[in-house]
């Protein structure tokens, strides 16, 4: 039996935008997922502590008052500190402040090192739905590592 892939879902920052997160909870448990949501007004920190306590594979921040951007910068690195070398990021809702094109806060993001960004009013289910995927994927890459590393150390 394959253990139920665990995410941290929250909304980072001052930002009391609960409606959207507790949507995207119901979803993702209704889903098949474990999730541990620490809600709003959380920081960095909140998101990885809570990450580390629940064996998450994934983290999910929401911003929804427009300074995503300033509060997720950092973040990646904040994880590799933290031991979360593999953790799955993403990102999504009104993340900046202003009329930008869409292609260049995802960019942004991506260039922070977020597996995944999505805009304001995407469908839980697209979320879901790539968030199943790439869970896969990320389990598929670490088992072909670990086999490459078994077959690294009988050769020695």
């Amino acid at each position: 039996m394959t253990r139920k892939k665990t995410v941290v879902l929250g909304v980072l920052g001052v930002d009391a935008h609960v409606v959207g997160n507790k949507i995207m909870a119901h979803a993702l448990e209704s889903a098949g997922f474990k999730v541990a949501n620490i809600g709003t007004f959380s920081s960095q920190e909140d998101f990885i502590r809570a990450a580390i306590e629940s064996a998450a594979d994934a983290i999910l921040v929401a911003s929804l008052c427009g300074h995503g951007e300033m509060e997720c910068r950092g973040f990646r690195e904040n994880c590799l500190e933290a031991g979360l070398d593999n953790i799955h990021l993403v990102a999504g809702g009104n993340l900046v402040v202003g009329k930008q094109t869409w292609e260049e806060v995802e960019r942004r993001f991506l260039e922070m090192k977020f597996n995944r960004v999505y805009p304001p009013g995407v469908s839980p289910q697209k979320v879901i739905e790539d968030l199943k995927k790439d869970l896969a994927n990320n389990q598929e890459s670490e088992v072909g590592s670990q086999k490459s590393e078994v077959r690294n150390q009988n050769q020695e």
